[in-house]
């Protein structure tokens, strides 16, 4: 198996998710503001956890050498949320993307995490662009996307999906 590297902030560890992570990834998937905002992705079991992550988060991990991060606080070594770039089917450019357990919000862990991935990306991956969307309610995720220097550039529909979805961009 590939060793990836573990980024570091002042606060946080940023790990590879892995199927490890399944039972964390099964109760954040299912809370009331995933569900709302990035949708039901039918994670119903540890089980289901561990194949979303072995086919969904891993995959990209090997073909890039980034992706999805498990987020965990240094002080107490406690899996708060997840950060990562994703190579989005009918976006262009990696979409930058972030969800953290409800208990964790409000405290700064979804800057910090997303702000070293996109400082990783630009710098060590010779990435120039990041795209994120968001849906036009999350006004906390407009908020924090404004915050790490995205610009709102319009509108957009991924496929499989009718929703209209707020474009965010910043290059390096």
């Amino acid at each position: 198996m590939t060793e990836y590297i573990i980024y570091e902030t002042e606060r946080l560890l940023l790990r590879p998710t892995s199927i490890g992570d399944a039972e964390f990834i099964l109760e954040l998937f299912n809370t009331p503001d995933w569900l709302k905002y990035i949708g039901n992705r039918n994670v119903l079991s540890v089980e289901s956890a561990r194949e979303y992550i072995k086919c969904k988060m891993l995959p990209q991990m090997e073909q890039l050498g980034f992706g999805n991060y498990t987020v965990i606080r240094k002080s107490d070594q406690v899996s708060m949320g997840i950060c990562g770039l994703y190579d989005r089917e009918g976006l262009e450019g990696l979409d930058i993307g972030f969800a953290f357990l409800p208990e964790y919000r409000g405290n700064g862990y979804a800057f910090e995490s997303a702000n070293k991935l996109k400082q990783v990306v630009f710098h060590d991956f010779g990435i120039t662009e990041i795209v994120a969307i968001t849906t036009k309610d999350n006004m906390a995720s407009q908020k924090l996307l404004e915050k790490l220097g995205l610009t709102f550039t319009g509108t957009t529909k991924i496929p499989n999906d009718d929703e209209e979805l707020l474009l965010y961009k910043i290059c390096k």
